[in-house]
């Protein structure tokens, strides 16, 4: 007489129900991976520095364009004028870099021979906490390397520096998609293969940091192709965002400004009669409520044309004209 042998779960052969999840999941890492990892190089550069010093150094990119334009980070390149592209399909290139930005971390380089076909530009503002993210780098040419994850934080913020003049890379994209070496530069993609970011930092363990690819970008991105280099306008404004009084927030409809915590001695902010404590509403005509909001209108335009702003100063609304000066370097 045949026995009856007990069930044991994961041994029955009946499915999973978490099966069928984790292959949905698999399947679009998979083809994001499939995807991304014809448009990211690895990129290798070598620059003679002060004293004959040579600097080496490696890093990803990402082909934007169909003739040969790819995005990278701007400490990838550093003082470079050059280095070689190598693609996952085994082919090599060498390249020339057109404009580098390092307040944004961003530079534009050139291949000289032929490339893999553009990926394609999403917009990270569309993004949301939790929403699934690929990180694709080409680290020393070993191929392609992918990592998944989501996105774990928006609206951070990245300090930069380029010389004496710094600045705050505003709506950093964070997430827990493992960064590894050599995958800065490489492209941070949605579930459709969008790239959304450019992986810029390892902030630490299980957290890395990605330039957001966004309205703002795409204006540093076509300076770089246009001059090798993005002027910026100055104001001179250090602040935070805060909450407007209820009877504001009733008569604008807007419910955050920006509170100056300090004005830098001796620019545009402290000629215009801007104090610190002023809540600004807006720059521009244009209602503020982040440190982005200011710096995506301080761009080559604005310098030396005067700039409405108006703030709140002892409950009462004041405007003034502030008139950018270019923000300088050295």
């Amino acid at each position: 007489m045949a026995t009856e042998l007990p069930e044991i779960p994961g041994l029955t052969g009946a499915a999973d129900p978490g099966d069928e999840a984790l292959d949905a999941y698999s399947r679009v890492v998979s083809t994001v991976a499939a995807e991304m990892t014809t448009h990211v190089a690895s990129l290798r550069v070598r620059a003679v520095g002060w004293g004959g010093a040579v600097r080496e150094g490696a890093g990803s990119g990402v082909v934007f364009t169909d003739d040969g334009f790819l995005l990278t980070n701007a400490h990838v390149v550093g003082t470079a004028g050059g280095g070689t592209a190598a693609f996952a399909d085994g082919t090599e290139s060498a390249f020339d870099v057109v404009g580098v930005d390092p307040l944004s971390d961003l530079a534009v380089v050139r291949a000289r021979g032929s490339t893999p076909p553009a990926a394609r530009l999403g917009d990270a503002d569309r993004l949301v906490v939790g929403q699934l993210v690929v990180a694709v780098g080409n680290p020393l040419g070993l191929g392609g390397t992918v990592t998944a994850g989501v996105v774990s934080g928006l609206g951070r913020s990245l300090p930069t520096r380029s010389g004496r003049a710094g600045r705050v890379i505003e709506d950093v994209i964070q997430t827990d998609a493992a960064l590894n070496p050599g995958n800065s530069g490489g492209a941070l993609a949605d579930a459709a293969g969008r790239v959304v970011g450019i992986n810029t930092a390892v902030a630490g363990i299980g957290l890395g940091l990605a330039v957001p690819v966004n309205a703002t970008t795409r204006r540093i991105v076509s300076a770089l192709l246009a001059e090798g280099r993005v002027r910026r306008a100055y104001l001179g404004l250090v602040s935070v965002p805060a909450p407007l009084p209820a009877p504001v927030v009733q008569r604008t409809g807007q419910a955050t400004g920006l509170r100056v915590v300090e004005v830098v001695p001796g620019s545009p902010a402290v000629r215009a009669g801007l104090k610190r404590g002023d809540l600004v509403l807006s720059v521009g005509r244009s209602p503020v409520s982040d440190a982005q909001g200011i710096q995506r209108l301080l761009f080559a335009e604005s310098i030396g044309v005067g700039l409405p702003v108006t703030v709140l100063r002892n409950g009462a609304m004041v405007d003034v004209v502030a008139v950018p000066v270019e923000l300088t370097e050295g």
